[in-house]
C-alpha cells in the first residue's frame, strides 16, 4: 500500500470514529423510580415497572432505573416528596395523591364527572393541560406526563345498597382526590388509604366501603371477600391517569434525545396500560359475578344528582384555592364543552346503538 492511500484510509477511519465517538462517550443516566403501587400488582405495579424496563430497553442499556414499590424505598403517598427534594429521580403514581399540596394536581388524574381516557388525552395534548401541568409541578420542583390510565373506574363496594343520595350519609369510605371531596360534600367520611391497606381496614369495619380501581383489579384484592354489592360506573375517576414525574432539575440536566425517550416510552405505557384495563376487566367482572357472587349494582339517578351537587361545591372550592388552579379549572371546563360535545356526539353515541344491537351476540 502506498503512502497516498495510506493516509486517505487512515483519515476515513478517523473521520469514522469522530462521528461515533459523542454516542459512545455519553454518559449513562442513572434513574432512582419510586411508585405509590405493590409490586407485580396487576396494571398497576405491573405497569409500571414496564415503563421502567423500557427506558432501559430504547437506550440499549445507557439509561439505568431502579425501580422501588410502594414501601420498598419509602411509603406511597411519599414518593412524591422524595422526587421532588431530588432523593430520588422519578416516581410512578397518580396526581391526585399530591392535592394536599395543590388541588390542582388532581386535574391532571381525575375530576368527578370530568374526562374520560380519550377526551383527557386530548385535553393534556391538545387543549393546553399539558402547559398548566408543568407550571403547576415546576412550583414544586417536577416535571410530570401520563403514564396509563385506567379508564372509567368502578363505583365501589359497598355492604348496603344505595337507593338515595341520603344513603351517603355516615358513610366511611375509602376515596382520594376529587371525589373524596365530593363524597364529604354530601355527608359521607371520606378516607384516603394506599391500595395496600383497604382490604384490612375493609374486613375489620374500619371503613364502610371502598372504591379503588374496576373489575380485574378490585378481583385481585379480594373485595368481594368483604363487601356484597359492587356498584360500576362511579363520578369520581370516569379516566383515571397515571403519571410519571421527575425531579425537575434532574430533567432539565438530560439531553433533548434522553427527554424525548422517556416522553415516548410514557406515551407508549400510556396506550398500553389503557388497553390492558379494558381487555380484562370484562372477564373478572364476569368471575366477580358468577365465581364470587357479587351483586351487581348501579347509582340511580337521585344517587348521580346528589353526587353532582357536591362536585359542582369542590370545583368552586379548587377556583377559589388560587389564581393557578382557577387557570386550570377554566381550561378543563372548556374541555368538556368542546372536546367532550364532540365525544358525546360521536362515541357515545355510536357504542350505545352498537352495543344495543350486537352487544348480546
Amino acid at each position: 500500500m502506498d503512502r497516498r492511500s495510506f493516509m486517505k484510509g487512515a483519515g476515513l477511519a478517523a473521520a469514522s470514529t469522530a462521528l461515533v465517538t459523542p454516542a459512545i462517550a455519553q454518559e449513562r443516566v442513572s434513574i432512582t423510580m419510586v411508585a405509590t403501587w405493590g409490586r407485580d400488582f396487576p396494571g398497576l405495579g405491573t405497569g409500571a415497572q414496564r415503563f421502567a424496563a423500557s427506558l432501559s430497553e430504547v437506550s440499549d442499556g445507557r439509561i439505568q432505573v431502579e425501580y422501588f414499590a410502594a414501601n420498598e424505598r419509602v411509603a406511597a403517598f411519599d414518593s412524591f416528596d422524595e422526587v421532588a427534594s431530588g432523593n430520588a429521580q422519578a416516581y410512578h403514581g397518580a396526581e391526585y395523591y399530591w392535592k394536599g399540596k395543590h388541588p390542582g394536581f388532581a386535574y391532571f388524574t381525575a375530576v368527578p364527572f370530568g374526562f374520560t381516557n380519550l377526551e383527557l388525552n386530548a385535553w393534556i395534548r391538545y387543549g393546553g393541560g399539558q402547559e398548566l401541568w408543568d407550571k403547576l409541578a415546576a412550583e414544586f420542583g417536577t416535571k410530570a406526563m401520563m403514564c396509563g390510565n385506567t379508564g372509567v373506574q368502578a363505583g365501589g363496594w359497598f355492604n348496603k345498597e344505595i337507593n338515595s343520595g341520603e344513603d351517603l350519609k355516615g358513610l366511611k369510605f375509602r376515596m382520594p382526590g376529587l371525589g373524596g371531596d365530593v363524597l364529604g360534600k354530601v355527608g359521607a367520611s371520606p378516607v384516603s388509604l394506599p391500595g395496600g391497606q383497604i382490604y384490612e381496614n375493609l374486613v375489620s369495619g374500619a371503613i364502610d366501603g371502598c372504591e379503588w380501581v374496576g373489575p380485574w383489579n378490585d378481583e385481585a384484592m379480594k373485595f368481594h371477600e368483604a363487601a356484597k354489592y359492587y356498584y360500576l360506573a362511579g363520578m369520581h375517576e370516569p379516566g383515571g391517569s397515571l403519571a410519571t414525574g421527575f425531579n425537575l432539575d434532574f430533567w432539565n440536566s438530560l439531553t433533548n434525545s434522553d427527554r424525548a425517550m422517556i416522553e415516548h416510552c410514557a406515551a407508549a405505557a400510556n396506550d398500553i396500560i389503557a388497553a390492558e384495563f379494558n381487555a380484562k376487566n370484562g372477564d373478572a367482572l364476569a368471575r366477580l359475578i358468577n365465581d364470587h357472587g357479587v351483586q351487581l349494582r348501579e347509582f340511580n339517578d337521585d344517587v348521580w344528582d346528589t353526587l353532582a351537587e357536591g362536585a359542582i361545591a369542590v370545583r368552586e372550592d379548587v377556583r377559589a384555592h388560587s389564581p393557578l388552579a382557577k387557570e386550570i379549572d377554566e381550561s378543563f371546563a372548556k374541555g368538556i364543552r368542546d372536546i367532550g360535545k364532540w365525544y358525546a356526539d360521536s362515541n357515545a353515541g355510536y357504542v350505545r346503538q352498537r352495543q344495543r344491537i350486537f352487544g348480546e351476540g
